[in-house]
């Protein structure tokens, strides 16, 4: 071909050079159609998460579909039911007459007075004992207004229907131990005399410095200082937070024998017979009674144990506060500043003791024995 001679261009070729490409565009929501997208997806979210965290609702005892009421109850002013339960001599025969306050997990069947005191001592002084399921546990109706007042009012209307008399005595284990600080608030001129066995602090109390309140919680295992903190600032977190399963729970809720001392692990022996009662603690719902147990006794009290005053300044009777020095769950140097802050409590603390020392021999007679005649010997 000659120099200079143009090529021929085909018609498809030519039209491929100058046909504009193609761009893609992309899809594109109307700005206010993306926000109401964001809108129903995030309640939507919300909505998902609060079903989450909502516990089931409780099977009432005695309900169409609830377990059967095998226990006597009485009915209290607001239609709620308490399950309880009567130990020792008839109370029409009784010198002296005890109301027995459960503890975290367990129910009226668990009273070491029952089961560990002798029978010389509930002969020889006539001691009758009433124990009773708190709100929530075994066969008493749930209370979902439960607070640290309506339990000492609970207690205070059993005293008043099995006719207990002007005045009674009050004796509270672990979380039981609890209670009773709310009952010398706010029935002080009911008590005849209590008695708090190993009792539950509240390390966000006021009257406890931060920093030792601190200290004794750092003791505690990681899980539950997560689960203390989770019933004090997120209450309504509690119930989710404990039957998750990323994260560890409550060491109670899931009964880990790390929490159990030395001593605790040689009575083991003595507490197989609650076995057979577990199934029903917790038979109309977890939420019911541990973990509102929880919110109740780690939340914001609307008092400090600390600044009661004495209910007996008189004498006429006792405050006693009963602690094992080896005690895993509950930090025995609280216990010990709170003696010191409050005179008027009779303080007695066991060598070499865990939580569950009302088991040992002979410690049970003790303890009611210092509260009733005032002997102050330990086994």
């Amino acid at each position: 071909m000659a120099a200079g001679m143009s090529r021929k261009i085909s018609a498809a070729s030519a039209r491929a050079h100058t046909r504009r490409p193609k761009q893609s565009t992309p899809f594109r929501l109307p700005s206010g159609m993306f926000k109401k997208f964001l809108v129903v997806f995030f309640m939507g979210f919300m909505a998902w998460a609060y079903q989450a965290i909502q516990p089931p609702p409780p099977k009432i005892c005695g309900s169409a579909d609830g377990p059967p009421v095998t226990a006597p109850r009485i009915k209290l002013s607001d239609g709620r039911h308490l399950a309880y339960k009567e130990h020792g001599v008839p109370k029409d025969k009784a010198k002296y007459k005890i109301v027995y306050v459960h503890g975290f997990d367990t129910c009226r069947h668990d009273a070491v007075t029952d089961t560990q005191l002798s029978p010389d001592i509930i002969e020889g002084l006539g001691v009758y004992i009433v124990s009773f399921d708190r709100p929530g546990y075994g066969e008493s109706d749930p209370n979902p207004k439960r607070t640290l007042k309506s339990m000492a009012l609970d207690i205070e209307e059993l005293a008043d229907q099995l006719g207990l008399g002007s005045k009674f005595y009050v004796v509270g284990f672990s979380m039981g131990g609890q209670v009773i600080w709310t009952c010398l608030k706010y029935i002080p001129h009911r008590l005849a005399g209590a008695t708090l066995i190993a009792p539950v602090v509240n390390y966000w109390w006021p009257g406890i410095p931060a920093n030792l309140s601190k200290e004794a919680h750092d003791q505690q295992f990681p899980s539950d200082r997560w689960s203390n903190r989770v019933a004090h600032y997120i209450p309504w977190l509690t119930y989710w937070w404990n039957t998750q399963k990323w994260f560890p729970s409550c060491s109670v809720i899931v009964h880990s024998p790390a929490i159990l001392s030395r001593q605790d692990l040689e009575l083991l022996p003595r507490l197989a017979s609650r076995k057979e009662h577990e199934p029903q603690v917790r038979q109309q719902g977890e939420f019911e009674s541990l973990h509102r147990d929880l919110m109740i006794g780690f939340g914001n009290w609307e008092f400090d144990p600390m600044d009661l005053e004495n209910p007996f300044p008189n004498n006429e009777g006792s405050v006693h506060i009963w602690q094992g020095d080896e005690d895993v769950l509950v930090p025995v140097m609280l216990q010990r500043y709170i003696a010191e802050r409050v005179p008027w409590i009779n303080y007695h603390e066991i060598p070499g003791a865990g939580h569950m020392f009302p088991h040992a021999d002979g410690m049970v007679d003790a303890i009611v024995k210092a509260l009733l005649i005032g002997e102050n010997s330990q086994p």
